[in-house]
């Protein structure tokens, strides 16, 4: 397969996917011919071809897909004029805590939040696939471990956990999870884009155990207090 061949067949399978193809999906798709590093300079390639297009090649987590740019947002939102129901602040405060101290159980999550977590809340969560199972604690009662997926960092625009808001500031962690989380997160090219937000994010999160002191002490402060 040629170079031209396997930009056009790159290009098809990623316009075609509602979901991100990884790099290894692209070489099951190319060939074992076609090497990884060649596979990167046509997906490069591609995203200079759609440069100047409403959409744009971007890589996530997950993989890589073709999505709206920011700007298109106002115009695609007039075919689904309907916001969907917004996550309440109690969801959004699960979630943070999970994505900062993962994996954690649900009475973790009860100790910092200082109330009861409900069950529709975690199952809205697992439905939604930001959040899964890993394993379970081998304590009493064996309760189950919960940690963020690659979907929730999808639909966040991240490529690691690392580039979650730093814990100096946790108004501005579930800020940008009410403003991401609660958008359309639908796949395909009118998913939502992070926009500014992704310049404030941080790239060194620690997970010591000192750290996680820390994070539970912050945490409190802005979450112990919600009902």
């Amino acid at each position: 397969m040629n170079t031209l061949d396997a930009k056009r067949v790159l290009e098809t399978a990623l316009l075609c996917t509602q979901q991100p193809v990884a790099i290894s999906d692209m070489r099951t798709l190319l060939g074992e011919e076609i090497s990884t590093d060649a596979i990167r300079v046509l997906l490069s390639d591609l995203q200079n071809e759609w440069s100047n297009s409403g959409v744009e090649l971007v890589t996530l987590s997950s993989g890589w897909r073709f999505q709206s740019r920011p700007e298109m947002r106002v115009y695609l939102d007039r075919l689904h004029p309907e916001k969907p129901p917004r996550y309440a602040r109690a969801t959004l405060e699960t979630l943070a805590i999970i994505a900062y101290r993962q994996p954690v159980t649900r009475g973790d999550i009860e100790d910092i939040r200082g109330v009861t977590v409900n069950s529709l809340t975690i199952k809205q969560l697992e439905d939604r696939g930001w959040i899964e199972v890993i394993g379970h604690r081998d304590t009493v009662g064996r309760p189950a471990l919960f940690a963020t997926t690659r979907h929730f960092l999808d639909d966040l625009k991240l490529d690691s956990l690392d580039q979650l808001p730093l814990l100096d500031s946790p108004t501005m962690a579930l800020e940008t999870f009410d403003v991401f989380l609660n958008a359309d997160s639908e796949r395909g090219l009118d998913a939502p884009q992070s926009g500014s937000q992704r310049s404030t994010m941080a790239s060194d999160i620690k997970r010591s155990e000192d750290s996680s002191s820390d994070i539970a002490n912050q945490q409190v402060s802005l979450l112990g207090d919600q009902t």
